[in-house]
């Protein structure tokens, strides 16, 4: 049984987490449905939402302190993503594959330029209808 896509209401945004949550229940389905090229990128988006989150490493960092495993000291929490940061990011990830298929069409390379219009409309279901 395939699952519905995951759909964007109009003009509404995303949590990080309930976006996570779709992303992942359609990369359950894609796997189940052996859909290897959906999974990939589906796995893409997910890593590049991890990255937005990660912290950016300051001048703090310069020396290595050694802890003891487990130690909460060296913890620190994800960055949360506004709304318009999460759109825009998803936005980046459609134009960047666009881009590049327009790249493909210059280079006569029809077929990766058609794959790469087809991840752009993927990553389109997860941008709100407003963005």
């Amino acid at each position: 049984m395939q699952r519905e896509p995951f759909k964007m209401e109009l003009n509404t945004s995303p949590s990080i987490d309930t976006l996570k949550a779709a992303i992942r229940a359609d990369l359950t389905a894609a796997m189940k449905a052996r859909d290897g090229t959906q999974a990939s990128l589906l796995r893409v988006l997910l890593a590049a939402l991890d990255n937005a989150e990660a912290v950016p490493v300051g001048t703090g960092h310069d020396r290595y302190v050694l802890r003891e495993f487990g130690d909460p000291a060296a913890e620190v929490p994800r960055q949360v993503l506004s709304a318009e940061t999460l759109n825009a990011m998803l936005a980046r990830e459609r134009d960047e594959r666009e881009v590049a298929a327009a790249e493909f069409d210059r280079l006569g390379r029809p077929q990766d330029a058609e794959r790469l219009r087809r991840e752009a409309a993927f990553v389109a279901r997860y941008i709100p209808a407003a963005s």
